[in-house]
């Protein structure tokens, strides 16, 4: 089930077409990934979403109806570029920004105290936000982006300017977020965060949707159809047995007894039959197929689209 879709959806500034008639369909429930180069058109999408600007054309909808000028109080967005008033108390501003979105001022103070004692950033209430550093001021915009419980939330490079651990700590705070009932579109360049968090993803370049579906689907159908295993006391070189269609692009001996190999065929083969091909000489400790990581997905798909676009 769908909560948000674009249908169609472009947008115009003087001579750029920023998006030409992008759709995408968001499930309820779920962490959509969307992805693009820089100046795909995703910003252009998102402010659209928030109803910052409006499309040329096309429709936007929300959990079965037409987006609304009402729907933006059941939207949290995180901008990449951020934007805190640096003069200003923290916890003045927190407060002050959830009462915009519409929360009463003990409830607002109880959440907040919820969050930043979450955070570990209780102590901090009562300094100016200048005296924060970046990856502090990030921790707050979050707070203050979820605070009003928003069904849709939108995060546009959510962990830049963080270290490992509190990008760990935002992570697991989205899964709950998810698991809790909100939909999420997730806009990065991270690409391995995408396959950490994403169970679908669209990508756009120059303005157009190139790319949609489930992140494993996506994955399969990019199969470079490589294999990687490792075998004990093999009775025989690899060249003696290994039919025409395999290339091996790796071979490298982890001890005196045992191989680690990656293989590479057409794709005329099914993997079963590579594997029994190696237990007939020797023992096969693991076996795998390596698909194509995001990222390379990500650039591959970019750069066929660039070449279409010259053709």
């Amino acid at each position: 089930m769908s909560y948000f879709e674009a249908r169609s959806v472009t947008k115009k500034y003087a001579h750029h077409l920023a998006l030409d008639k992008v759709s995408i369909n968001v499930p309820k429930q779920s962490i959509y990934g969307l992805l693009g180069p820089n100046g795909a058109g995703k910003t252009s999408l998102i402010r659209i979403i928030n109803q910052i600007t409006a499309p040329d054309e096309g429709e936007l909808w929300l959990n079965g109806h037409k987006l609304k000028p009402s729907d933006t109080a059941l939207i949290g967005y995180l901008p990449e570029e951020r934007g805190l008033y640096k003069k200003m108390k923290v916890g003045e501003q927190a407060l002050y920004l959830a009462q915009l979105k519409g929360i009463g001022h003990a409830e607002a103070k109880k959440r907040l105290t919820f969050w930043f004692e979450k955070f570990d950033i209780m102590s901090w209430w009562g300094r100016k936000v200048e005296e924060l550093s970046k990856g502090m001021q990030q921790k707050i915009q979050f707070v203050v982006t979820i605070i009003h419980e928003p069904e849709l939330l939108i995060f546009d490079e959510p962990f830049s300017g963080f270290d490992p651990i509190n990008v760990n700590l935002l992570k697991d705070e989205i899964l709950n977020l998810r698991k809790n009932g909100s939909t999420i579109i997730f806009s990065t360049h991270n690409m391995a965060s995408v396959e950490e968090l994403c169970e679908n993803i669209a990508l756009i370049h120059n303005g157009k949707k190139v790319l949609e579906g489930r992140v494993n689907d996506i994955r399969k159908q990019h199969r470079t159809h490589s294999y990687e295993l490792t075998i004990k006391e093999l009775s025989i070189p690899i060249s003696q047995f290994l039919p025409d269609h395999f290339s091996v692009s790796d071979d490298c001996l982890i001890d005196e007894n045992m191989k680690r190999i990656t293989l590479k065929s057409n794709g005329s083969e099914q993997p079963n039959e590579l594997l029994n091909l190696f237990t007939r000489h020797g023992e096969v400790m693991s076996f795998s197929e390596i698909l194509p990581t995001m990222n390379e997905i990500f650039i591959d798909t970019v750069n066929r689209s660039k070449l279409s676009l010259h053709e």
